[in-house]
């Protein structure tokens, strides 16, 4: 079938505009749009409808295009409104004005770069299938795709900024079954790395184990198991540099609650969530955490990043260095200590998931290295100071006291003595 008889076929089934039935061939002859491709199809009918008509005294086909086309009514000398385009519901009529509303929302807002997308109703997505179901969807694009771009384009005219596909700074989407528009701001992502200074804040928040976050006496009505945080101490200042309306912690590994984070400090990123502003000085960003958190946190070496850094941070198996502050039931000698200690150094280490967290973690054997293990120093009331370096996902804690065999081998397992990790800090994380 020819392109002027799938034409034909369509407008049987009622008044269509311009853009729906020259979308209908979107597909064919670049550089027209599809409202000019709906007007030509329109007129070369109208013509081939007035040539029958002069040679044959039928006007037929042109009282068949009257209710949809200009031309039509015009040859037959019929005045009178279009008719709604069945397809669309005449929602390419309102391009401009769901373009302004467009630049009215993104006042005041810090962007680059937008994307439109479109939620077609119910209704509106029924006319389109079944207008597929009559003449195929060979050249067609979908209606969503079109507004996408037409709105989109008199956006950018507007606003003078770019129309980004990837990663786009701010989405406007258009409901149309609701009427409205909606803005979704990308998040900006800023990587680092903190320093915990104080035990007995965790990384993340807690929501109080017995109300889930609502609320109740045992948290006096917080709603956090742990009223501090790494993470809210570091929300306040970067909600307000980017006005942003929450933020998302997002670290490579975690240390204990009890643990201190030393050294270089644990790489981290910061999400700041739907934020007005994209761009602010992350030097005096850094100032303004460590002056609000001092002598709980400290930040350190802020950049812009992007989301694709998390799943990096995530997935990464960083090597750690720890400090431990070692005790043992009874007195163990210098000499044996150092022994156990070398014979633990460059080895691999199975560790069954720890009792202390198996209740929210799979109950697995993992295998982990030690890279290397040494005394710095015991101490005449019996503790031992040791440093560790190992494979990131290793249970220190466990590989000392040996979790009642869980972890193989351990500390107390090769000296036959229980041995407890009294501290822990983290003095570096390699990545």
């Amino acid at each position: 079938m020819d392109v002027l008889e799938i034409s034909k076929k369509i407008l049987h089934e009622g008044p269509i505009c311009d853009n729906c039935l020259g979308r209908q061939f979107a597909k064919l002859s670049t550089g027209l749009s599809n409202r000019e491709r709906g007007q030509a199809l329109k007129l070369a009918l109208v013509l081939e409808g007035d040539r029958i008509y002069k040679t044959e005294n039928d006007d037929s086909l042109l009282k068949e295009l009257a209710p949809c086309s200009v031309f039509a009514r015009k040859a037959l000398g019929v005045e009178g409104e279009d008719e709604q385009c069945w397809v669309c519901l005449d929602q390419f009529k309102k391009l401009d004005e769901w373009a302004d509303e467009a630049v009215k929302a993104l006042e005041g807002l810090e962007y680059s770069t937008f994307l439109v997308g479109t939620k077609v109703s119910g209704l509106l997505s029924e006319n389109e299938e079944m207008l597929w179901a009559e003449t195929g969807t060979a050249y067609a694009e979908q209606l969503k795709t079109e507004l996408n771009r037409e709105v989109g384009k008199r956006i950018a005219e507007k606003v003078q900024k770019d129309v980004g596909f990837e990663n786009p700074d701010i989405t406007i989407t258009l409901d149309l079954a609701k009427n409205k528009l909606e803005l979704q701001l990308r998040s900006v992502y800023i990587l680092g790395r903190y320093r915990k200074l104080i035990r007995g804040i965790p990384q993340t928040r807690w929501p109080c184990r017995k109300c889930k976050g609502k609320g109740c006496e045992r948290c006096n009505f917080t709603g956090k198991q742990y009223q501090e945080s790494v993470d809210e101490l570091i929300k306040g200042p970067v909600v307000e540099a980017f006005q942003a309306t929450d933020t998302a912690f997002h670290g490579s590994g975690r240390e204990d609650i009890d643990a201190l984070m030393l050294g270089s400090g644990r790489p981290f990123v910061v999400e700041a969530k739907s934020p007005v502003k994209r761009s602010t000085d992350l030097e005096e960003l850094m100032r303004n955490i460590n002056e609000k958190a001092a002598g709980k946190v400290e930040v350190r070496e802020f950049s812009f990043t992007g989301k694709d850094m998390i799943e990096t941070l995530k997935s990464s198996k960083a090597d750690k260095t720890y400090k431990l502050k070692v005790t043992f039931k009874e007195p163990v000698s210098e000499e044996k200590l150092k022994s156990s200690l070398e014979a633990l150094s460059g080895i691999e280490i199975s560790q069954q998931t720890p009792i202390r967290v198996v209740h929210r973690r799979a109950d697995l054997v993992r295998k982990r290295h030690v890279h290397s293990i040494k005394l710095d120093e015991l101490t005449d009331e019996g503790y031992a100071y040791i440093t560790v370096n190992c494979e990131g996902g290793l249970y220190v804690k466990e590989l000392i006291s040996g979790d009642d065999g869980r972890t193989k081998p351990s500390l107390s397992e090769l000296l036959g003595i229980p041995a407890l990790v009294e501290d822990l800090d983290v003095v570096n994380v390699d990545i």
